[in-house]
Formats: C-alpha cells, structure tokens, sequence
C-alpha cells in the first residue's frame, strides 16, 4: 500500500502554496497531477491546510463558519491505497455510487492466483473417471497391409467447446454435454472407418475453445460470446475429446504426431492443452507432441507436403505461396502439396492443383452460435480423415457428417427411399 507521511504531504503543500495550482506544484516537484491531487486530499484530511488538530485517527470531512468560529466535523481516517496482496489477483469489483453517478464506495474482492500444482490439481480431477489404455499401447498389426508408405491426416477443425446454442434462436440445441457426446461419438465412428496406416497426424486446427478466458469475449475483438460454464469446466471437455481422439489413433495406427494450432478463440487455451498433451503422453514412445509456437504446421512425407494454419492471421489463399517462400527446400523436393485452413466453419477450396498446390478449408463439427445464425451463415458439420501414400499424394477419404433432425425412417436401413429420375 502506499503511504503517506507527514513529510511528505508538507512539502507537496509548500509546493502548491508557493505556486498556485496543482499542476504547477505537481511539475516542480516531478510528479503528475493526479499524485498532487491525492497527496493534497489527504494532506486537508490530516488538518495541514488548516484547523488543526485532528484527532487520532479520524480525517477532516468538512468545515463550517460564521463569523470567524468554525465547527469542524471529523469521522474515522480512510485506510491507505489499496494494493493486491501478493499471491492473489481481484476476481470481482462491486461499487456503490452518488445520484450522479460518482463512486463513493468500492468492494474489492481477491483471491489466492492459482499455480501450477493448482492446474495440475484440475487436470487430475477432470481425468479421474477417465480409463486410459494401459500406456504405452501396443501397436496394430500392420504386417499384411501396404501401410508403411501411408499416412493417416485428421483434423479437429474448429470444436468451439463451451459454445452455447439455443435451438428456438439457431435451429439446435447445444452445450457442454451434447458438444462432449456428439464429437466422440464422430471421433470414434471416423477413426473406425479410417484405413489403417503406420502414421498419423492430430492436428488441432484451432478455436478448440469457444472462449479464452472467463469474460467469455473474444480476446481482439471484444464481442460477447454464448458460453455453456466456466471456463475450467470447457478446457476439462476439450483436453479429453482430443485424448479421446489420439487414443484412438493408437489403435489403428503405429505412430501419431500431434499439434495444437492457435485460433482467435483460444490462443492461450491451445498452448495449454498443448503442453498437457506433451506431459499426458510423456511415457507413450508412439505419440510425439509437437509444441510449436508458430501458427504454421508443416509436414513432408516423401513425395507430400502438408501446411496447415487456423486462418485468422494469414490466408488460406496465401498459403501456397508462404509454403513456396519458408519451405522451398521441401516444395522442390515434393510432387503433392496440400494446404488445411479452418476459422471459416464451411467447406472450400481455394487453389486448384495449377498451382502446385491444393487449399482447401474444413467443415466443423459444432453447429453455429446465435451470431453466426442469425448472420445468415450457411455451412455443413462433418469430422474427415484423409489418407496420403508417399508417392501418389492423396488416395483416399474418410468422413462423417454430423446432422441434427434426422427423420425417424433413417434408424431403419430397410426403409424404402423416395427416389425418381430428375431431369
């Protein structure tokens, strides 16, 4: 806290008596007006501007006269500035306010900061109904299959978890639960029906949280967001879909490498999750976490070269030629080249292979937000796995649509389908 002293307050008042005003006192002594303002308001508090005494521990609130007699009125002294205890950050402020709407009180309230044994504390809770497989998994057989020169590519494009929809504004209801639900079971339903291979590679495309911190903003922009809890119980949900979804590949392929772009949702949530990846998996010799800090991903595998980057800083239209510029060692060496953008929400392509190059952008998983909707926004979900040989490029291409509403006649197989020539 910052105090006061006698000395102090008696040379910021000589100053203001022998020049005038504030702001000539405060630029003799070198100090801003604000700081002279406060030192003289407590100064007349403590009876230096005039009518002393003070008693002990009480302040001068205001004074009276008539004819030379004054009445002085003093109540309890004011405690110093108040400065955050160390250890502990302000989790909340309330004020009470004046008819005009000046302050005349303010609540503080603050809390212990959380460290990192507290953050540790949390990921134990999230994860302790979670059954892992028994570390490190042993590998699929892949001896009969030509997968050795195959490798596996699935994005998480976009997850948003802890976004909040409301079907009678956007057409479908969506939270937490649902959004857990939902991914996995896509997750699952892809990995499954995905070709196996010798490896693969989890890329977190970004925006794998709705919001970045408890404000429940974007961080640039400031927009509100519809979020479904706070912001521990979103990052508890987005570290297992993703555990979920590389414990999967380590049944169906040898090696994984996993990456965590940021977005504009969640570039503090991304390095986090990132790095509990690292720790998660720090025992498993088949999964490699790469760390990064760069909003690029590049990889090459023979004859392929895959770039990858969320989109909210460079384009995906631009990428074609930053791969050519960073990476032009490896755009020499490569016959098959393939950019995966996201941050958009809906499926395109934005090269065609003329170029030496395919851009393209992903679907989400995640329905749309009020905004989004009510912006007239239009876009597919789906989760998609693509599978690159490392002498032909691309050949092959899983994917599950995700849609809401489906008619009761399609959980039966069997059901007859309405169908006509057109034309």
């Amino acid at each position: 806290m910052i105090t006061f002293t006698d000395e102090d307050l008696a040379i910021c008042v000589a100053a203001f008596r022998e020049h005038g005003n504030k702001q000539a006192a405060a630029d003799a002594l070198g100090m801003t007006r604000d700081s002279m303002r406060r030192r003289l308001a407590r100064a007349a508090e403590r009876g230096m501007l005039g009518t002393e005494p003070v008693l002990p521990g009480y302040a001068i609130q205001s004074i009276a006269s008539k004819q030379g007699d004054a009445w002085v009125r003093q109540t309890r002294e004011h405690g110093e500035v108040f400065a955050v205890p160390a250890g502990q950050s302000i989790k909340g402020i309330s004020a009470l306010v004046d008819p005009e709407g000046r302050e005349v009180l303010k609540w503080v309230k603050t809390g212990a900061e959380r460290t990192p044994i507290d953050w540790a504390a949390q990921l134990q809770e999230a994860f302790k109904n979670y059954e892992p497989k028994g570390y490190p998994l042993a590998p699929p057989d892949l001896t009969t299959l030509p997968t050795g020169r195959r490798l596996t590519f699935t994005p998480l494009p976009d997850l948003h978890v802890g976004l909040k929809a409301w079907a009678g504004e956007t057409g479908t209801n969506w939270d937490l639960t649902i959004a857990e639900r939902v991914i996995s079971e896509a997750i699952d339903e892809l990995v499954s029906r995905t070709p196996p291979s010798k490896r693969a590679i989890v890329l977190g495309g970004g925006d794998l949280l709705h919001s970045d911190t408890n404000e429940n903003k974007t961080a640039r922009s400031g927009n509100v967001l519809d979020v479904d809890g706070r912001y521990d119980k979103c990052l508890d949900v987005a570290e297992r879909l993703v555990v979920r979804a590389i414990d999967a590949h380590l049944l169906r392929h040898e090696l994984v490498t996993v990456r965590i772009l940021k977005g504009n949702h969640d570039e503090h949530a991304a390095v986090a999750v990132a790095h509990f990846l690292k720790g998660h998996y720090r025992n498993e010799p088949r999964v490699t976490v790469d760390t990064d800090a760069s909003l690029f991903f590049w990889y090459r595998f023979g004859r392929v070269m895959i770039g990858a980057t969320h989109g909210h800083e460079a384009k995906i239209r631009d990428m074609p030629a930053i791969m050519a510029h960073r990476r032009a060692e490896d755009w020499g060496a490569t016959k098959f080249r393939y950019i995966h953008g996201f941050h958009l929400h809906h499926s395109a392509k934005f090269a065609t292979e003329g170029g030496g190059c395919i851009s393209e952008v992903h679907q989400t998983p995640t329905p749309q937000d009020a905004w989004h909707y009510g912006s007239g926004f239009l876009s597919g979900r789906s989760l998609q796995s693509i599978t690159y040989d490392a002498f032909m490029g691309e050949v092959g291409r899983t994917r599950v649509a995700i849609v809401d509403g489906m008619p009761p006649e399609a959980a039966n197989d069997n059901e007859p389908i309405n169908e006509r020539s057109v034309g």
